[in-house]
Order: C-alpha cells, then sequence, then structure tokens
C-alpha cells in the first residue's frame, strides 16, 4: 500500500524535526497486513537519514518498535498506525529521537518516579478518536521510564486475539496481561489510577477565588478565560478537561471552522487556557455547594475550596436506558460510541436505540461495516434531521421499529439480543444480535447539587445573566436549562456567567 500524497507531506515536515538517530526493529510476515507496514516503515526510512530498519522478531506479527540507538524505549505499534493513530506514530518518532514532550514538568516528574515493571498493551481501531490520547499517553510514560513498557494492538490487524479476550470497546487497555480500563484516558487520569493521584493536603492552603469555576467543558473554559481577563483570581476544578466535547468527532457547525474533532478543539482550547493565569485542578470531581461568607465547594477527596463566586459548568453525560442488561454489559456488547466501537462488530448484528441526529448517523455510519443495523425509536416517528432520514431508509441492510420501548438487553457473558415492547399492540419481540449501540441524548451532571441550587428536571434554572438563585452561584452549558445543547452555545454562557460574576463582585 502506497502511502498518499498528502500523508507523505506531513511526515516530511515532522521528520525533519528529528532531534536524532532512531532504529525501527521490524516484525513482519508475508500478509497482507504485514505488506501494509513495511510500505509506512519503508517510507519513513527512505524520508530520513536519521531512521534505520532492522529486522527482529516481536512478540506479535506484523509489528514494529521505535527505539534509541542502542536502547529499547518499549515503544511498539501492531499493526499499521495511520488513520487517528498516525499523530501517536508522529509524536513517538519525536519523542523517542529526544524531542521534550509538551506535558507539565510535575507530570514528567510523576512518570520518571514510578518504579516497577508495567508492561502495557492498548487494542484500539483506526477509526477511534477516543483511542490516541491513550496511546498517546502510555507511550510517553515508555519513553520518560525505563520500567514502562507499551504496545498499540490494531483490532482490527488482529481479530482472533480481540475474540479471545472478548474486547468489544476501544481502546481497552491491559497491563501486565490483566486488564486496566477502557474509555479515554489522559496521562493524568492513567497516573492516578496508578496511585498518582492529588490528595486533599494538595488544596490545603488555597486562597479564596474571586471566580471558581466547577467543569472543565467549553462553558467552564470560557468563563475561566473571561473571568481572567478581568484580572481577577480565577481557579478551574474539573474532573476531566474538556468535558463530552471529548467524545466527540467530526465537528462542522463551530463558526468560523469549516471541520474539527473534539479531542483538537478541546487541545486548542486548554492552550489558550493556560496562557491566562488560571489555577486548574484536574481530576477532581465536586461533591457539595455551601453558600457561607464565601461560597465553598468540597471535593470527592475531602478538600474544600473557597470563592466569592462560583460558576457551575458541569456539562452533561450519555443517558442510559436504565433497562436490564444495560449496565451488566457495557463494554460487552453495550456501547455508546460507534465510531470507537463500530469497527468491532464489523460483518455482526447490532442494534441501534434513538432516532434523534445522533442515533441515526450512528446507524447510518454502522451500516457500511456490520451486517445489520436495528434502529429503536421510542417516539411513533424518527426525530432526526429529514436528510439523515433519507439516506438510512435509501440502505438495505437496515431495518427501522418506531414506536417501541426497549425492554432488555440479553445475553450470558455477553451481548445476544434485545428485547423490545410494541407500544401500540403490546406485544414483546425480540432480535438477535451481538451489539447495542445507546443513543438517546444526554442528562445534566447535577445530582451532587441536591436542593442547593434551583433545578428543573436535572438542569440549573438561570437569567439571562447566568445566575441563579443562590447569589454569588452561576451556571453555564448543557448543565443549565438552556434549550440548545450545542458547543457555540455553551461557550458564549460561559461568557456570559463570568460577566454576570464580574458584575455582580463589583457590586457586593
Amino acid at each position: 500500500m502506497a502511502l498518499d500524497q498528502e500523508i507523505k507531506n506531513q511526515l516530511e515536515q515532522y521528520l525533519g524535526l528529528l532531534e536524532s538517530d532512531i532504529v525501527l526493529k521490524v516484525s513482519a510476515g508475508a500478509d497482507d497486513a504485514s505488506a501494509e507496514m513495511l510500505a509506512l516503515v519503508n517510507e519513513l526510512a527512505s524520508m530520513s537519514s536519521k531512521i534505520t530498519l532492522e529486522q527482529t522478531k516481536l512478540p506479535r506479527t506484523p509489528s514494529f518498535s521505535v527505539n534509541r540507538i542502542g536502547e529499547d524505549t518499549g515503544v511498539t505499534f501492531a499493526g499499521t498506525p495511520l488513520g487517528h493513530e498516525f499523530t501517536s506514530l508522529v509524536l513517538a518518532l519525536l519523542q523517542v529521537s529526544g524531542r521534550a514532550p509538551k506535558v507539565e514538568q510535575n507530570v514528567i516528574d510523576q512518570i520518571k518516579s514510578i518504579r516497577g515493571e508495567y508492561t502495557f498493551e492498548t487494542y484500539i481501531s483506526l477509526s477511534c478518536h477516543n483511542c490516541p490520547d491513550v496511546v498517546q499517553a502510555l507511550n510517553l510514560m515508555s519513553v520518560l521510564n525505563p520500567g514502562i513498557t507499551h504496545t498499540m494492538i490494531d483490532g482490527g490487524a488482529f481479530k482472533e486475539e480481540v475474540e479471545s479476550k472478548d474486547i468489544m470497546s476501544v481502546p481497552s487497555v491491559y497491563l501486565n496481561g490483566e486488564f486496566f480500563e477502557s474509555g479515554r484516558m489522559t496521562v493524568e487520569e492513567i497516573l492516578a489510577k496508578l496511585g498518582n493521584a492529588p490528595d486533599a493536603s494538595e488544596f490545603d492552603n488555597k486562597a479564596p477565588y474571586d471566580v471558581l469555576v466547577v467543569g472543565g467543558g467549553p462553558a467552564g473554559a470560557s468563563a475561566a478565560i473571561y473571568a481572567a481577563r478581568k484580572g481577577i483570581r480565577t481557579g478551574i476544578v474539573a474532573e476531566r478537561f474538556g468535558g463530552q466535547v471529548n467524545d466527540t468527532l467530526g465537528i462542522e457547525n463551530f463558526i468560523s471552522v469549516k471541520h474539527t474533532e473534539g479531542p483538537q478543539l478541546v487541545a486548542n482550547i486548554e492552550q489558550q487556557v493556560k496562557e491566562y493565569d488560571i489555577d486548574v485542578m484536574k481530576l477532581q470531581r465536586a461533591k457539595r455547594l455551601e453558600k457561607k461568607d464565601l461560597i465553598e465547594i468540597e471535593l470527592e477527596n475531602g478538600a474544600v475550596l473557597k470563592s466569592k463566586t462560583v460558576i457551575l459548568s458541569t456539562g452533561a453525560r450519555w443517558r442510559n436506558m436504565g433497562v436490564p442488561g444495560e449496565v451488566e454489559f457495557k463494554n460487552k456488547g453495550v456501547a455508546y460510541c460507534p465510531h470507537c466501537d463500530g469497527p468491532l462488530f464489523i460483518g455482526k448484528d447490532v442494534a441501534v436505540v434513538g432516532g434523534g441526529n445522533s442515533g441515526i448517523e450512528a446507524a447510518i455510519d454502522l451500516a457500511g461495516i456490520v451486517k445489520h443495523v436495528t434502529v429503536l425509536e421510542f417516539a411513533p416517528e424518527l426525530k432526526a434531521d429529514a436528510v439523515l432520514q433519507d439516506r438510512l431508509y435509501s440502505l438495505p441492510n437496515v431495518t427501522v421499529h418506531k414506536n417501541v420501548q426497549t425492554k432488555e438487553i440479553t445475553g450470558t457473558d455477553k451481548v445476544d439480543g434485545i428485547s423490545y415492547i410494541d407500544r401500540e399492540t403490546g406485544e414483546t419481540h425480540h432480535v438477535e444480535l451481538q451489539g447495542v449501540f445507546v443513543q438517546i441524548g444526554l442528562v445534566p451532571n447535577t445530582d451532587w447539587l441536591g436542593d442547593t441550587v434551583e433545578r428543573i428536571r436535572g438542569e440549573i434554572v438561570v437569567n439571562s445573566h447566568g445566575a441563579t438563585n443562590v447569589p454569588g452561584v452561576f451556571a453555564a452549558g448543557d448543565c443549565t436549562n438552556s434549550p440548545y445543547k450545542q458547543i457555540i452555545i455553551s461557550m458564549g454562557s460561559g461568557a456570559t456567567a463570568a460577566l454576570g460574576a464580574f458584575d455582580y463582585l463589583i457590586r457586593n
């Protein structure tokens, strides 16, 4: 397989940044997957005099490792890292060559301080936009710590291995042969899971903030930037910077940007936040809000942060169906990301629950790779845009059931079917299949607030200034009663809430 000219042009630019010589140790066979990988590594070697190839035998074929001369760094790619993993390959080449990673020094110090032997393996699909974050984080840890190794494994190239482990969700990470975690993770989240999470004592001596933002999605980041630009003491406390935008693939309605992807947008937002004097506290979940002389936010680790004003921007999460089998078979056939997990269901039968835009887009995408798609919609009609419905109904391998209620997801150790009730006749039907993709909307992350602020159906009630019913407490984004849940609207509401908080501080 020859690389297209656009990829070659990108590679030439990046390879010019290599700091020192590197060697790619290659394990290849006579199969098509090996031929594809060899085309890539030969292209790399032809483009830079700093890259040499060495034939070897690695645990998996096809695969190749990226090393310094005379030193195994533990960074291995099993398969051909193109698609969404192209960036992972480029970063591995640069970092192994000695180019400094763009992470904070305290993260580098944490990685270097880890003692012991850690063999990580990450199963990915090349269409998964969440996988590269995990691959890049573990590659970085391998480059910085000689006790850590990491292998990226393309599930498409190693189907038998994936099926033998019953992997039905990517990224799936294994540590020393045992399951470690699945889903998108940052390097900080991996370190926390390894026991390097900040404890409450690290927050003891923080002075009160003028504005404390709870949540690090588009609304929270926008609020923090607007507050910091006013020259007031600003902090962000967030479980996951970027929020659900991290899980969004194509973004084509963000005005002035024709097309971007969620992780890239989050990276741009985080970079801009870092340009201001904002105290960013990651991997922290809020537990309690209490209004005293100052507003107190207690974190789940027991720490208490104080601020003159607070902006709640905790966003929303995928809504669960709440039916038997959904929790039991999560990552065992029940999935929420068709782009990530769809390739694991090639040639199989799946269902999509939900007839809105996200559900119908998922059904259309899945129909291109699976054997058959069954769409289940609770309402009498699909809610998706007409153009999407037209495309859906043109596909030969899609069946649509409207006015039905999902009753149960069945299986033993993994999904084998779904049962639904026809709401008109009351009859129960069962469909045999291997995967269920849930796409039924969002639910706000506000349960922790209890009765402290006014909420309707979980959504925080705000006025035109972003203010809640509690003086000094503001809210923005998908956790509020804003009628439209869009990235650009969340950013605007974050700015509104910050300006509202600043106005409140001036008047009080």
